[in-house]
């Protein structure tokens, strides 16, 4: 008789489970532990987007809308990557409303990926990329991206990871783990590089709105050529403090979009109403402020990012300026352990709870990833107890 583990699909009984819940899930069984684990924002959403929420369910708000989303949403996502990223879709035929940005990556790469296509992946990345590539039938080929560049995707390192049977890149800046940003130079030397091979883009953006210093995000979709060979991954969870409202969205090609939409419409039906009509609440909203709560939580972030990185410099962890999203990414080669050792030593010894790079892709052993979304009293105990543990780690060695 067959064992519930034998009606598995092989390819997902292979699949890792996620590195990063792996230690939020310990620390939320401690007691005094600080989390700097999770990607998501310690803001609230903001009341009038939750007015918006509420409102809509006590209109009777509560039924199926369109698969793609409601279309006066669809319409201000597009009047949104217009006026904020210079480029334009069709709220009726280029847009779909997702289960937040998660589900517009699994959709994209499941409507263009069949068995034997290879996606390009930096490494290291989000956690969710390869696995969703094997979900689709692809395979996965990881790019290394380094810290002595900044975390950048170079055209030299995808011409040696680049084969006859590869059909797309993920291209996701700025990037988690690392708080990379790729200019425009940069991006210009990929649209070569992409052209060359006749690839399509899954461009993720959903830390679009999370810059810092002079130069803002490019979407990849803006650049000569690109729009039509590019799909636009971004939402409402990172920028807009709405994680737990699960409103995403992916932009694109108008048949590349109709395909996908059959997916969405098996699988998921259609994104909770009253979710929708927060976010559309957020734009508008966004629109009439010039998307100053936005600006309010960008700002105390960089404030973050500058204290965690300068402390993190100081005390011995060797870390690149992250100039997007609201993460940290320094070396732990100092402490003379592996990621993940690192990561339960200063858990269990000092209540701090971080995420090991290795999580990230194999290329991320030797980090570990810091979320500067808290409060910069949690940053700054956090960065006391990271100091201790360090030394104590030098005393063991000498």
């Amino acid at each position: 008789m067959k064992q519930a583990k034998d009606f598995i699909a092989p390819r997902i009984a292979a699949l890792p489970p996620s590195g990063i819940r792996k230690f939020f899930d310990i620390a939320s069984r401690m007691t005094g532990v600080v989390s700097l684990s999770i990607g998501e924002p310690d803001f609230d959403t903001p009341w009038l987007y939750t007015r918006a929420g509420i409102g809509c369910l006590e209109r009777g708000g509560t039924h199926y809308t369109s698969n793609r989303g409601r279309l006066e949403l669809r319409k201000a996502i597009s009047r949104y990557m217009e006026r904020r990223f210079g480029v334009g879709y069709d709220p009726e035929t280029q847009i779909v409303v997702t289960i937040g940005a998660s589900e517009a990556i699994d959709l994209a790469l499941r409507t263009v990926i069949d068995a034997g296509d290879e996606v390009l992946v930096p490494d290291p990345s989000y956690v969710s990329y390869m696995p969703n590539v094997v979900i689709a039938g692809g395979t996965a080929v990881p790019v290394p991206i380094t810290m002595e560049n900044g975390f950048i995707l170079t055209p030299e390192a995808l011409e040696k990871a680049v084969t006859p049977r590869t059909k797309a890149l993920i291209l996701p800046y700025p990037n988690n783990p690392t708080g990379g940003v790729m200019g425009l130079r940069q991006l210009e030397a990929l649209a070569r590089f992409v052209e060359k091979h006749d690839l399509l883009v899954i461009s993720d953006e959903i830390y679009a709105e999370l810059t810092y210093g002079d130069e803002k995000h490019v979407s990849f979709a803006s650049l000569p050529g690109m729009y039509g060979r590019t799909l636009v991954v971004n939402g409402f969870s990172k920028a807009f403090a709405m994680t737990g409202w699960r409103v995403g969205f992916l932009c694109g090609d108008a048949e590349i979009l109709a395909a996908a939409n059959k997916i969405h419409q098996y699988v998921i039906m259609c994104v909770p109403t009253a979710s929708q009509a927060a976010a559309e609440e957020a734009l508008k909203a966004g629109f009439a402020s010039g998307f100053s709560d936005v600006a309010r939580m960008v700002a105390a972030y960089d404030r973050r990012r500058r204290l965690l990185v300068s402390r993190l410099n100081a005390v011995g962890y060797r870390c690149h300026e992250p100039l997007g999203a609201f993460y940290a990414y320094p070396s732990i080669r100092e402490s003379g352990q592996t990621s993940e050792d690192f990561c339960t030593g200063l858990l269990n010894d000092k209540h701090v709870a971080v995420v090991p790079g290795n999580a990230f892709g194999p290329r991320g052993e030797g980090h570990v990833r810091i979320s500067y979304a808290a409060s910069e009293e949690n940053i700054n105990t956090a960065l006391r107890r990271m100091e201790e543990y360090l030394n104590e780690r030098r005393q063991q060695r000498v």
